[in-house]
C-alpha cells in the first residue's frame, strides 16, 4: 500500500501523523512512504530522517493525495484539503464530525473511508487513540488556565497554588475521563483546590482512590455543576461522548454565577463544547471574554507541545495504521472489532451512529459496507 502523510496546515498546527521509526516499520513491510517536504519540521524531524528511513519526500501536498491510498493525518481536512479526497482512499485522522455538518457532508460527496481515531474503541471501552492527546490536553488545560488567571492575559489575577497564608485557587473539572484524571492531577501537583465531577459512581470512586486529598469527587448534575462553578477560578470542561456532539452543561446564563476574571478552558470543543458559549479559537488567537469570563478553546491544544505529541500519537496509531495497510481497510475492520468502530464514512455512506444523529443522516449499518 501506498501510505501518504501530508503536511498539517491548521493555523498553528506542528504536529505529523508519523515520525521517521513509524515510517520506517510501514517501509520494512514493504509499503510505500510518501511525506511531504517539510511536514515533520514542526515536530523537529527532517525531511533527511524521513528519507533515511526509507520514504519518499514529495514536494507539494497535492502529489502526496493523487499518489496515496491510506492518508495518514493528525487533524479533520480543512476546506482546501476536500477537493484533493477522493473516492476509495483512506484517510486515517481526528476528524470530530459530530462538530462540523460541512466538514461531514463534504466527506460524504468525496466518497473516501474515513477512520476516526477518536472512535477507535475497545471492548472495555478505552479509546486508544484519542488517550494519549487526551493525556496532553488535559495537563495542557491546567497550564494554559494557570496563565491566562494572570492579570496581565485578563484573569483575577490568582496564582493557582496560592502561597502560604493565602488560599489556593478553586478548579472545577467537569467529566472524569482521560482529559480530567489529567487535568486533576496537574492542578492538584500545582497546590489548587480541586472538584472533579462525572456521572459514574463506579469512575468517581476510582478517582477518590487515586487522586491526592486536594481533590474532591462529586456526581455531576445541574446542582452540583452550578455550585462548583460560583466557586471556581478555573473551570476545564472534560467531556465526552465518542463521535457524538458534546451536551451544553454549562449554560449561558450561568456565567452569571461565575466570579469576574474567572478562566474556562474547554477541551470538549472539538466535539462542540460543553460550554454554550464555546467557540473554536487557535493558539494564535487562544481566547475572548463572555460575561466578563475568559474563555480559552483551542482545538488543537496538543499542537502546542507537538514534539511530545507527535510522539505520543505515533505510539498508539501505528500498529492500527500497519494493519490497515496490511489487510486492507475492510478484512482489517472486519477482523478488529475497535477498528471497525472507527470507521464514520465509508464511500458516502454514514455507519457511525453519533454522526448521523448530529446532523439527522440516514444510518448504514456497518455490516453492510464490510
Amino acid at each position: 500500500m501506498i501510505i501518504g502523510v501530508p503536511k498539517e496546515i491548521k493555523t498553528n498546527e506542528n504536529r505529523i501523523a508519523l515520525v521517521p521509526a513509524g515510517a520506517e516499520a510501514f517501509v520494512t513491510r514493504g509499503h510505500t512512504v510518501q511525506v511531504e517536504q517539510g511536514a515533520g519540521l514542526g515536530s523537529g524531524f527532517p525531511d533527511a530522517a524521513y528519507a533515511a528511513a526509507g520514504a519518499r519526500v514529495l514536494a507539494t501536498a497535492d502529489e502526496v493525495w493523487a499518489k496515496s491510498d491510506m492518508i495518514m493525518k493528525v487533524k479533520e481536512p480543512i476546506a482546501s484539503e476536500w477537493p484533493r479526497m477522493r473516492a476509495g482512499q483512506v484517510i486515517y485522522t481526528y476528524f470530530h464530525f459530530a462538530a462540523s455538518e460541512e466538514l461531514t457532508r463534504a466527506v460524504i460527496a468525496s466518497k473516501a473511508i474515513a477512520v476516526a481515531y477518536e472512535t477507535v474503541q475497545l471492548p472495555h471501552g478505552e479509546l486508544p487513540l484519542l488517550t494519549p492527546m487526551s493525556e496532553v490536553a488535559g495537563r495542557m488545560a491546567v497550564q494554559e488556565g494557570a496563565k491566562y488567571l494572570e492579570k496581565v492575559f485578563g484573569g483575577s489575577g490568582v496564582l493557582l497554588g496560592g502561597v502560604p497564608g493565602v488560599a489556593p485557587a478553586e478548579v472545577a473539572i467537569i467529566g472524569g475521563g482521560v482529559v480530567g484524571i489529567n487535568a486533576a492531577k496537574m492542578a492538584a501537583g500545582l497546590g489548587a483546590a480541586v472538584t472533579i465531577l462525572d456521572i459514574s459512581l463506579e469512575r468517581l470512586r476510582y478517582l477518590d482512590d487515586v487522586l491526592p486529598a486536594n481533590v474532591i469527587t462529586l456526581y455531576s448534575n445541574r446542582h452540583n455543576i452550578l455550585d462548583a462553578i460560583r466557586k471556581a477560578d478555573l473551570v476545564v470542561g472534560a467531556v465526552l461522548l465518542p463521535g457524538a456532539k458534546a451536551p451544553h452543561l454549562v449554560k449561558r446564563e450561568d456565567l452569571k454565577l461565575m466570579k469576574p476574571g474567572s478562566v474556562i478552558v474547554d477541551v470538549a470543543v472539538d466535539q462542540g463544547g460543553c460550554v454554550e458559549t464555546i467557540k473554536p479559537t487557535t493558539h494564535e488567537n487562544p481566547t475572548y471574554f463572555v460575561d466578563g469570563i475568559l474563555h480559552y478553546a483551542v482545538a488543537n491544544m496538543p499542537g502546542g507541545v507537538p514534539r511530545t505529541s507527535t510522539l505520543a500519537l505515533t505510539n498508539a496509531t501505528l500498529s492500527y495504521g500497519l494493519r490497515l495497510a496490511r489487510d486492507g481497510w475492510q478484512q482489517a475492520c472486519r477482523e478488529d472489532g475497535a477498528l471497525q468502530l472507527g470507521l464514520n464514512v465509508v464511500e458516502g455512506k454514514v455507519v457511525y451512529p453519533g454522526v448521523a444523529e448530529a446532523f439527522g443522516l440516514p444510518l448504514v449499518d456497518v455490516g453492510k459496507v464490510l
